[in-house]
């Protein structure tokens, strides 16, 4: 819950930024009527779009812990290949860098 608040956060950041944006048009031209007509629209679709974000997060469905924890397993299993390409594993020699020739391959 706590990732998935996170990643939200991150996103309200360009929208806060656009709304201070239409805020300080809107403080810089007091004289038009349009300034404050696109600041009071932003926030209307604003405040629209965070009523459909809330709505659709209710109406999703709830998943099962089982389903979570066979998809954790699932991934761990497809990944458990990976350590094989590090070379810097336990047990894994370096791999040489090019340079002056081994004495074996010299003679």
């Amino acid at each position: 819950m706590i990732h998935s608040w996170t990643k939200s956060g991150a996103n309200l950041r360009p929208a806060a930024m656009l709304l201070l944006l239409l805020f300080e048009v809107a403080l810089l031209d007091t004289g038009t009527l349009s300034a404050a007509v696109a600041f009071a629209a932003t926030a209307a679709a604003g405040s629209a779009f965070a009523a459909c974000a809330v709505i659709a997060s209710r109406c999703a469905p709830v998943v099962p812990r089982t389903r979570v924890r066979t998809a954790i397993r699932d991934r761990e299993r497809r990944t458990a290949f990976l350590p094989q390409r590090d070379p810097d594993a336990r047990g894994r020699t370096r791999p040489r860098a090019p340079g002056r020739a081994l004495l074996t391959a010299t003679a």
